[in-house]
């Protein structure tokens, strides 16, 4: 999963590449270059780090060029190296290749090109490409001819671009089952596996499917099918509103996007109550409903298959993406599955969608954002309405996804309407956790800061923002973190518990308050040190973080944001960039 981003125009190409990279950062930080062409020579500059440690080692911004691609990288086949690092060439340094995806078979291209001569100098899958258009231009082809004819011969998922000194001016790019999509503006056109790294420019857009295959020229955009034959494509509008990436005033990202909290749930409940309505009856219809997701959507999954069951009293189950496929056999046309995702680009989520639409099964999805392969797969698609997310670590998506199915539960019961005033109600409730707890949430993230392991636990609906507050933890601040229902404590994880270890416990005054509580006294007499997550004080608590008393179906969206501030600021005392998790990214687009 990572970003890659080509210009083609009248402007200097290299400043909204690099402008680009800024913006597609999210996707990978282990390196980043660009390739331009300019006056018969290709230029290429690459090396391992951020994009702008990279752009002021290199002095990137002095290149020059009408054509350029650039690529930011998070690393799956070799180490994060200058070599490894986009975009890689041919033997004559006359190709150069971005490339997001793996090429799985790239181990058998390597070594038939090998042994017809080449020359490779990198460890990563994406070297295969640059020798393979070699080959094809030197046979006299095009470079959207080179294209065609050797992406039949890459097995996995990819999108990749391309250019030539032997066909200069020209981008040509293609993609499978990774996101390529196209922006135009009079006389200038972009491509990149996502619409943000050009949104500034743009409000026109054009997305390719599986196996097409695009040039950009500055004369023009033209598509391809598989045989080569033209297509013709119809632009839609980018919602600019979606595409909003600034940090405001805030030090990071994620902070930023926490505090959108506070707003978010007015922009979410506006959605079409017919919509929601039909979509309530198709599940209610369902033999069976599977929900599939991973990370954090799998933990709002979870809150979800609690809320059907008590409101619309639908049972239904909750199976990880990467595991999705070894259900498959008992998916038909009596299922309906619904597919959560922030990017809608998630590579075991689209696999597994697949695999169901081919049973029959009909497929509704939950995504943030537009424009992606996992809608065009979709029957019916519901977006959270929240913004683009840019910091690694879901919040305010999480927070939407847990709000979407409230209203889907309620929608079961034809009561959309008083569940979207009960989501509006509550964005003053956010405010509040987070004006009055802030302080004690710092002083607490710096006394605990130099712990490493953690253990959050909770009771029926709770228990899934247990296991989400662990997971924001790990991967911001690098600690153990687990989550885990109350009651599965004293079976095996309590032999953990040590004096001082950190126990977070989510204990609303709701019908899972006693129990809960019984469970924590039994760390807190190992010596843990409890955290009450908690609209009710105990003397158990060694710390207490406040809660509003709200709706007991609400409480996971309330609980959830300080323990989201929690592990921000652990990750800052920690001295982590919270925006920017090492090993992770936040779209997968790679198995």
């Amino acid at each position: 999963m990572c970003g890659i981003i080509g210009y083609c125009g009248q402007k200097p190409a290299v400043p909204i590449v690099l402008d680009a990279l800024k913006r597609l950062e999210y996707r990978g930080y282990d390196s980043a270059g660009i390739a331009s062409l300019s006056d018969g020579e290709l230029l290429i500059r690459k090396d391992a780090g951020k994009v702008d440690d990279v752009i002021r080692k290199l002095n990137l911004a002095s290149l020059p060029g009408n054509v350029a691609i650039g690529h930011t990288r998070w690393a799956t086949h070799g180490a994060v190296t200058q070599s490894n690092a986009h975009p890689h060439t041919d033997c004559g340094g006359r190709v150069a290749v971005v490339h997001n995806g793996i090429v799985e078979n790239n181990r058998q291209l390597r070594q038939g090109l090998i042994a017809g001569g080449h020359k490779f100098t990198s460890e990563t899958d994406t070297e295969v490409i640059p020798h393979l258009v070699e080959d094809e231009l030197r046979n006299g082809c095009s470079l959207e001819q080179a294209v065609l004819n050797i992406a039949p011969k890459l097995e996995g998922s990819y999108a990749f671009l391309v250019i030539s000194l032997g066909d200069p001016g020209k981008i040509a790019g293609t993609r499978r089952n990774n996101p390529l999509i196209v922006g135009i503006n009079g006389p200038d056109y972009y491509v990149s596996s996502d619409a943000l790294a050009f949104s500034q420019y743009t409000n026109q857009v054009m997305s390719l499917e599986d196996n097409e295959v695009v040039v950009l020229t500055r004369e023009g955009v033209e598509f391809f099918d598989a045989r080569g034959c033209k297509l013709v494509k119809q632009a839609r509008k980018l919602d600019h509103s979606w595409a909003e990436s600034s940090k405001d005033s805030y030090q990071h990202f994620m902070l930023k996007e926490i505090m959108d909290q506070t707003q978010v749930l007015d922009q979410i409940v506006r959605q079409d109550e017919k919509t929601f309505t039909e979509t309530a009856l198709d599940i209610l219809r369902a033999r069976q409903v599977i929900i599939t997701a991973c990370g954090s959507s799998r933990y709002a999954a979870l809150v979800g298959r609690y809320l059907f069951s008590k409101v619309g009293k639908k049972f239904c189950d909750v199976v990880m993406a990467s595991e999705f496929g070894y259900f498959a056999d008992s998916v038909d046309k009596n299922t309906v599955v619904i597919a959560v995702s922030q990017s809608g680009e998630t590579a075991d989520i689209i696999d597994g969608v697949k695999a169901a639409k081919d049973a029959g099964a009909q497929v509704i999805s939950i995504i943030n954002r537009p424009n992606s392969i996992l809608a065009d797969l979709s029957h019916q698609v519901i977006y959270l309405n929240c913004g683009a997310e840019i910091a690694v670590a879901a919040t305010k998506t999480f927070l939407s996804q847990l709000a979407l199915f409230y209203l889907l539960s309620f929608s079961m019961i034809n009561d959309f309407n008083e569940a979207s005033a009960k989501l509006i109600s509550l964005n003053s409730e956010i405010s509040k956790v987070l004006d009055c707890n802030k302080s004690e949430l710092i002083t607490l993230s710096q006394k605990l800061k130099d712990k490493n392991d953690f253990y959050y636990i909770a009771r029926g609906i709770n228990f899934a923002i247990a296991s989400e507050g662990a997971l924001k933890l790990k991967e911001v601040s690098y600690v153990h973190a687990e989550g885990m229902p109350a009651g599965e404590l004293k079976h095996g994880t309590l032999a953990l518990i040590e004096p001082g270890t950190p126990v977070v416990v989510i204990c609303p005054a709701d019908y899972t308050f006693n129990e809960t509580l019984s469970n924590a006294m039994e760390a807190k007499s190992r010596g843990a040190y409890i955290i009450g997550v908690s609209d009710k004080e105990g003397d158990l608590y060694d710390s207490w973080v406040r809660l509003p008393q709200v709706d007991e179906l609400l409480y996971p969206m309330v609980a959830v944001v300080p323990l989201q501030l929690l592990a921000y600021y652990v990750a800052i005392n920690r001295g982590c960039d919270p925006d920017k998790p090492r090993n992770l990214a936040k779209s997968v687009t790679v198995k």
